[in-house]
């Protein structure tokens, strides 16, 4: 218990922004929206959001109980989050402890039927029973109803909000939960208000007590004792005040195993006729994932009679298609546990390969270590397709972009409609706008390129979202060289703790020659770690690169231009820096540094021409791609 409760808090510490949501605090107890403002849908959403906000204004102790609430909000959505972070990163001890935690929690949660008991028509109550669900359906993916219809206004309030749940849950950007966290406290500001009402007169009975107390005290007392999820404020997860009782989970909703979570919230028996004519003698849809749609439903039937029978002529079917399915399941098995192998045999080598470099004086006595995954979890994948929703698309303009621009050069690899050049083309001397010149051009072979990306991801990366934009970055690369055929290569670096030294910690996330198609999923795990010691980094990927056949060799840079680590910094480290970048300049590699925001002095002074200026970071994944292009086109 105590363990699993140390992995909780381990999961905060690791993961959690404690000043984003500080931030949001701020700015909302000014009447200001952050990051955003809540994606209103309806009049009545408009409505909520407008008076929220007036009622911040009216009064101080409005405002801190407006921000309290929405924080008690935002710590659940962060716990959903951080406990699925902990329990894919640590299957081990860490996160079996964690998961007998959580079983004992969920064993405690009342269901919505005896919420409502407690609840005596008091709408604040009723604002703690939904929270209470939004609580159950982000930490274990399950909603105990009771005897509670799927039309109860409480179930209906959180069925509203799922997707919105899910893609906050399943999202690193911290902004989306943040944003998430709004969303809720608009959809959900009738009963909310009321609460916050509540929130004061308890506060103001502490204060006619004698008792020297705080809002926060007040929504402490109105939670119940939870020591598990505090945040940086000191409140704690919302908690039933039966959640101490022992007693048997009751009927629950389910979190669906496909991509979103909300799929089995509700029953999954359908009216008579309600399926498809189409399909209705299989029972299926035409949904790709073959499920049947969820209908809401207060109830199942409760046929009558029935009797046993026996069936005497029963013969086997589709014995072909069985066995096929089988061979086939079989056969994806063999793939995966042959890929782990390989993985694993791969991982050893680019191990011995960091020891085998030799990395100067300056570099003498520290410790090189590659990490790889051997695989990807599910989880894992769910966040790429998340966060490549709104990725992928730029990687295939981009792509587009390309293509277009190759058009003009025909099968033969004549390049027509030139201002300048070196020879005429008979056929537009007619052209009155001097574009007679053409020049023949080989043809385009992604493989004569090879890209490989070094990401810095020190500590002070986390600052305003640079690993967010760096990580953003190696999506869309990865993504366009993937289909150009350009091999590429990204690497992340930081550092790690040995006894009293400070060793250099690589993270491999795509390799040049991947066994499988799920090396972009390995690009998830990008972050913010430690210190940084970047000359022994920058060589080892440099002399990675520098092994390759292909003619052009580019090596990109994502870095705050900031070398710290034990004995490794200032003047002398980007000497190291500079000294390194020529060594590699004369063994054809070709060095691009991109700045992150306000770091643009600090790369231009150390890489010199290699530099290139990203002065809005928003532009980083864009113009990295735009640098891939460039030399495909030539």
């Amino acid at each position: 218990m105590v363990s699993g409760i140390f992995a909780h808090e381990l999961g905060h510490i690791l993961y959690t922004d404690f000043l984003a949501e500080q931030t949001r605090r701020n700015y909302l107890s000014k009447s200001i929206w952050y990051p955003d403002k809540p994606e209103c849908k309806t009049i009545l959403d408009d409505s909520n959001a407008l008076d929220m906000l007036e009622y911040v204004k009216a009064d101080g102790k409005n405002a801190d109980a407006v921000k309290y609430v929405s924080g008690h909000i935002s710590n659940i959505l962060e716990d959903g989050y951080i406990e699925e972070r902990i329990l894919n990163r640590f299957p081990g001890s860490l996160g079996q402890n964690l998961k007998f935690v959580r079983k004992n929690q969920f064993e405690g949660f009342s269901t919505v039927t005896e919420m409502k008991e407690k609840e005596e028509g008091n709408e604040a109550k009723k604002f703690a029973s939904i929270m209470q669900i939004i609580l159950s359906y982000s930490k274990y993916g399950e909603i105990k109803y009771g005897d509670e219809p799927l039309t109860d206004e409480r179930i209906k309030v959180v069925f509203g909000l799922l997707t919105d749940i899910d893609n906050a849950l399943f999202s690193v950007s911290v902004k989306k939960r943040l944003n998430c966290t709004n969303l809720i406290m608009v959809r959900c500001w009738q009963y909310a208000k009321a609460y916050c009402e509540e929130l004061k007169n308890r506060y103001d009975e502490m204060l006619k007590s004698g008792l020297e107390s705080s809002i926060k005290d007040a929504l402490k007392a109105m939670l119940g004792a939870s020591g598990v999820g505090e945040d940086a404020e000191g409140e704690g997860t919302a908690m039933d005040p039966s959640a101490t009782e022992e007693g048997e989970p009751t009927t629950t909703g389910k979190r669906n195993k496909t991509k979103s979570r909300a799929g089995k919230a509700g029953s999954k028996d359908v009216e008579p006729g309600s399926v498809s004519e189409s399909n209705e003698n299989n029972g299926s849809t035409d949904e790709s994932d073959g499920r049947i749609p969820l209908y809401h439903t207060d109830s199942v039937s409760e046929p009558e009679g029935g009797e046993l029978k026996r069936n005497d002529e029963y013969e086997a079917e589709s014995i072909e298609e069985t066995s096929k399915t089988v061979k086939d399941l079989l056969s994806d098995m063999a793939k995966e546990s042959a890929a782990e192998e390989l993985e694993s045999e791969r991982i050893r080598e680019m191990n011995d390969f960091a020891k085998s470099i030799s990395y100067g004086n300056v570099h003498k006595g520290v410790g090189i270590t590659v990490n790889r995954m051997p695989r990807v979890t599910e989880a894992m994948k769910k966040q790429y397709e998340s966060l490549a929703t709104d990725l992928i698309p730029i990687s295939k303009q981009l792509q587009k972009s390309l293509l277009k621009e190759l058009k003009e050069t025909d099968r033969t690899g004549k390049q027509t409609g030139l201002l300048t050049g070196r020879r005429l083309d008979s056929h537009t001397l007619y052209r009155d706008d001097g574009k007679v010149f053409c020049k023949n051009n080989l043809p385009i072979d992604g493989k004569d390129l090879a890209v490989a990306l070094l990401v810095d991801e020190s500590g002070s990366m986390c600052c305003s979202g640079r690993f967010a934009y760096a990580q953003s970055a190696a999506i869309i690369l990865y993504d366009f060289c993937k289909a150009l055929n350009v091999p590429c290569s990204i690497y992340g670096h930081s550092t790690d703790y040995n006894g009293d030294s400070e060793d250099v910690a690589m993270y491999s996330y795509t390799e040049f020659d991947g066994f499988d198609d799920n090396d972009k999923y390995r690009l998830i795990d990008i972050r913010a770690r430690r210190n940084n010691r970047d000359g022994a980094a920058l060589r080892f990927m440099a002399e990675k690169l520098s092994k390759r056949p292909e003619s052009v060799k580019l090596l990109m840079l994502i870095s705050d231009g900031q070398p710290a680590a034990s004995g490794y910094y200032g003047t002398a480290a980007e000497e190291d820096l500079r000294g390194i970048q020529h060594e590699y300049k004369r063994k054809g590699v070709l060095f691009v540094a991109a700045a992150i925001g306000d770091d643009k002095e600090n790369i231009s002074r150390i890489y010199g021409d290699a530099f290139m200026d990203i002065s809005d970071i928003k532009l980083l994944p864009m113009k990295l791609t735009n640098v891939v292009k460039k030399f495909i086109r030539k």
